[in-house]
């Protein structure tokens, strides 16, 4: 049986804000009394982007003991660090595709040249700490009520002669916000007024719009993050479509903006007719950390 560490952190959801300490255990088994060169852990926080060279947001290492022996059985090291970025703010932990957020403790203990070294690494989250929302008379337009929209073959970008062929239909509904609470669910409500041909399904993308830049350029990319049915089959007439979901923990973050990168999101609201006919309609949405 071989030597076995596990990273205990001092809170069980590992969610922790900027200025914060972060503190733990390391628990360490050993079958027999084991030799070593020391034992370090360090503490690791990174923006990975695509195409660019990764930069560090924390780093820190703490040396919990020297060369020495483990006695068989149970060991516990005790470690605490300072989350205080100095260069940058403590972005949100975050899981994209092109860029990455990531805060890691990683713990090692050293070996001779020829026993292999042991590693074990726990990844914890960083959050914004919720701030209040602005007051009615400062908030923007778009936080002041919700959003409307119709959609119909009038509001689509066509010609003329696409719209003629296009089926008769006219769909309206509301956004309760498109200045959004991430901690919050997403609501709002469709309704199908009427159709001439049936619907086969109504489907609603959440997408993330992920910016990576550099003195070679910038490349922006548009991936999916979930998509959620509202509707399957033929939808009766003047019924009212709740729209209903939470943003995906670690899959999104507040709307981030910065000097190398940028992450945005989009929802893109599909409506399936059962000729195959697709229609389309795009909502830009601000996600924000409120209390």
């Amino acid at each position: 049986m071989a030597v076995s560490i596990e990273i205990k952190l001092n809170r069980p959801n590992k969610i922790y804000y900027e200025n914060e300490s972060i503190s733990g255990l390391l628990q360490i088994h050993c079958p027999t009394e084991t030799k070593h060169d020391g034992i370090v852990v360090a503490l690791d926080g990174m923006v990975n982007l695509r195409g660019i060279k990764p930069f560090q947001l924390l780093s820190n290492c703490i040396q919990l003991a020297g060369a020495g022996k483990l006695s068989q059985g149970f060991s516990e090291l005790a470690f605490e660090f300072e989350l205080k970025c100095v260069k940058e703010i403590l972005y949100e932990t975050y899981h994209g595709v092109f860029i990455n957020i990531n805060y890691m403790i990683k713990c090692e203990i050293k070996r001779s040249f020829l026993a292999k070294t042991i590693a074990k690494s726990q990844q914890f989250v960083i959050q914004y700490k919720p701030q209040p929302k602005l007051p009615p008379n400062n908030k923007s337009k778009c936080e002041q009520a919700n959003v409307t929209f119709t959609i119909s073959p009038e509001t689509l970008q066509k010609t003329g002669k696409e719209r003629i062929s296009i089926p008769r239909f006219l769909i309206t509904g509301s956004l309760d916000a498109v200045d959004c609470c991430i901690s919050k669910p997403f609501t709002g409500h469709l309704t199908i007024q009427h159709t001439e041909v049936a619907i086969k399904s109504i489907d609603l993308q959440l997408l993330r719009i992920e910016t990576c830049g550099s003195t070679e350029g910038y490349s922006r990319d548009a991936t999916e993050v979930q998509t959620i049915q509202l509707a399957d089959g033929n939808v009766c007439p003047k019924l009212e479509i709740p729209i209903n979901f939470l943003f995906p923990r670690l899959f999104t973050c507040p709307t981030l903006i910065s000097k190398n990168f940028k992450i945005e999101f989009e929802l893109n609201l599909f409506v399936i007719f059962q000729d195959e006919y697709l229609v389309t309609e795009n909502f830009p949405i601000v996600l924000h950390r409120f209390n």
